[in-house]
């Protein structure tokens, strides 16, 4: 009888690995903008990308690093600034392309940075405190998440240029 649990459970484990090895490997089969639509919690950010005319630029090859804010951290914006940047569509340009740096950046590689140069042309300030890492004032709460174009790493709270960085390129 324990033999009999011990095979049942030793296939249930593999399935389950298995499982996680699949989802890993299809999420590395999308692009950047496919795999924020699939993880269903980046709705603001997918809309916001469409409404400026990014996805072709983040469905191209890059490679890019996406510091991606939540439904939730855009929750956090004022509506009246949310409406604003849509009515402005080249200021929401400059707030979405200061969420994206050139590279396949991981987190390996981003805790020993101390600022990044993103395709807005602003820079990012980078921080590790106690294993967690800061993005200017947002928290990565998710790192890693592999992409066919590059990486995204997940964060709580949007962040927004300062008014004098000029553009680096306009896609």
């Amino acid at each position: 009888m324990k033999f009999w649990r011990r095979l049942h459970l030793a296939g249930a484990i593999a399935l389950a690995f298995g499982w996680l090895v699949t989802s890993a490997a299809r999420a590395a089969e999308k692009d950047i903008v496919d795999t924020a639509i699939a993880a269903g919690n980046f709705k603001t950010l997918v809309k916001l990308v469409q409404e400026a005319g990014l996805v072709d630029a983040l469905r191209g090859e890059g490679p890019f690093t996406v510091f991606a804010p939540t439904d939730q951290a855009f929750a956090k914006l004022p509506k009246a600034q949310v409406d604003a940047l849509l009515r402005d569509k080249e200021a929401l340009r400059q707030v979405l392309l200061y969420h994206v740096v050139s590279g396949r950046v991981t987190s390996d590689q981003v805790t020993k940075l101390r600022s990044a140069k993103t395709l807005q042309g602003g820079e990012i300030r980078i921080s590790t405190s106690q294993g967690k890492v800061r993005i200017n004032r947002a928290n990565v709460v998710k790192a890693d998440i592999q992409c066919t174009n590059g990486v995204i790493h997940v964060i709580d709270t949007v962040i927004l240029p300062p008014k004098q960085a000029q553009p680096k390129k306009s896609y």
